[in-house]
C-alpha cells in the first residue's frame, strides 16, 4: 500500500520543482523530503525523479505515477472530510466539459451549494472520454460529457451543431494541404471528427496548435493559427464559419448527454435535475 505522506511529498516536489520548496510546502527539511522519495522510490521499484542540482523533474515513471498520487490525496482529503462531519449531506462529484463549466452554469452550481452547506461539491473538467471513463470507475457521480449524435442512455440528451472555422481577421484558406489545425489533445471528440473528416475527403492535414482549454482554441483561432471545428455555443464574434463551399468536408454533429452513476444519491438526482432544466430551458448560446 502506499504511503499517504511518501505521496504528498512526491507531489510537492514535483509540483514546486525542488526539495527545498517542496520541505517549506510540507513543513519538513529538506534532506526529510528526499528521504521520503527514496522511500517511495524503493517501494515503487524505479526511480521517480531526476535530479539536477537544486532542481528535479519526474521520470516517466515519476509521471505514470503522479496522476495517480494526486487522486489518491484527493479521495483520501474528502474521505476524511466525510467522516470528520458526520452531519454531513456527503459529496457530489460533477464533471464537466470545459465550456460548460467556464460560464453561465457555474450560477447554477453555486446556487445549488449555497443551498445545501452540508454538502460538498466537487466539480472537475475535462475532455469528455475522460469523464466518461472517471464515471465507469466511481470516480464521479454525474457528468455532462458529448458523445456521437444518436447514442443511448443518459438522463437527457441535447443535440449539438459543429462548425468547422478560422479568423474573420486573418482567414486560413481552407482549400490548401496541409490543413492547420487548432486542436484539442488527443482523444478529444471534436479533434477526431477533424481529423476523420479530412483523411476520408483525402486532404492533408497538420497540427499547428494544441490547447487543453477552450479559450486556447479560440484564440488561436482568432489569430489565425489554424482552422478548428468548434460548436455554435462556442463561435466568437472574430470568428468566420467554413462551409463545404469553402473546401472543407462535412461533419458529423455530436450531442451533450447528462449521465448519473446507478447508485446516484438524492443530492446528486437533484443537481442533475437543476442542470438538466438549466440547458434545456436557456439559450444554447449561453448555455455552453
Amino acid at each position: 500500500m502506499l504511503d499517504l505522506d511518501l505521496l504528498r511529498s512526491f507531489v510537492s516536489v514535483v509540483d514546486a520543482g525542488g526539495f527545498t520548496r517542496a520541505g517549506e510546502r510540507v513543513h519538513r527539511t529538506q534532506s526529510t523530503v528526499s528521504q521520503q522519495i527514496r522511500r517511495l522510490e524503493e517501494s515503487i521499484g524505479h526511480p521517480l525523479l531526476h535530479r539536477n542540482g537544486k532542481q528535479a523533474t519526474p521520470t516517466e515513471e515519476g509521471e505514470r505515477l503522479l496522476s495517480y498520487a494526486r487522486r489518491i490525496l484527493a479521495l483520501a482529503e474528502e474521505a476524511r472530510d466525510v467522516v470528520a462531519r458526520p452531519e454531513s449531506d456527503g459529496v457530489v462529484r460533477l464533471g464537466l466539459t470545459e465550456d460548460f463549466a467556464a460560464n453561465r452554469l457555474t450560477s447554477v452550481l453555486s446556487r445549488f451549494a449555497r443551498s445545501r452547506p452540508g454538502l460538498r461539491l466537487d466539480v472537475r473538467c475535462d475532455l469528455s472520454v475522460k469523464l466518461v471513463s472517471d464515471l465507469a470507475r466511481g470516480e464521479l457521480d454525474l457528468a455532462l460529457t458529448k458523445r456521437d449524435a444518436g447514442g443511448s442512455g443518459g438522463i437527457a440528451v441535447w443535440p449539438e451543431h459543429l462548425n468547422w472555422v478560422t479568423s474573420r481577421d486573418h482567414p486560413i484558406d481552407p482549400c490548401h494541404d496541409p490543413v492547420p489545425l487548432a486542436a484539442f489533445p488527443q482523444g478529444c471528440l471534436y479533434r477526431n471528427r477533424a481529423i476523420h473528416a479530412l483523411e476520408t475527403a483525402g486532404r492533408a492535414w497538420h497540427i499547428r496548435y494544441t490547447s487543453s482549454n477552450l479559450s486556447g482554441i479560440q484564440a488561436a483561432v482568432s489569430a489565425g493559427l489554424g482552422v478548428s471545428i468548434l460548436p455554435d455555443t462556442s463561435l466568437r464574434t472574430d470568428h468566420r464559419v467554413l462551409t463545404r463551399k469553402d473546401g472543407l468536408p462535412a461533419i458529423p454533429h455530436t450531442e451533450l448527454v447528462l449521465v448519473a452513476a446507478s447508485d446516484a444519491s438524492p443530492a446528486t438526482r437533484r443537481l442533475a435535475d437543476l442542470i438538466a432544466d438549466f440547458c434545456s430551458g436557456a439559450d444554447p448560446r449561453l448555455a455552453a
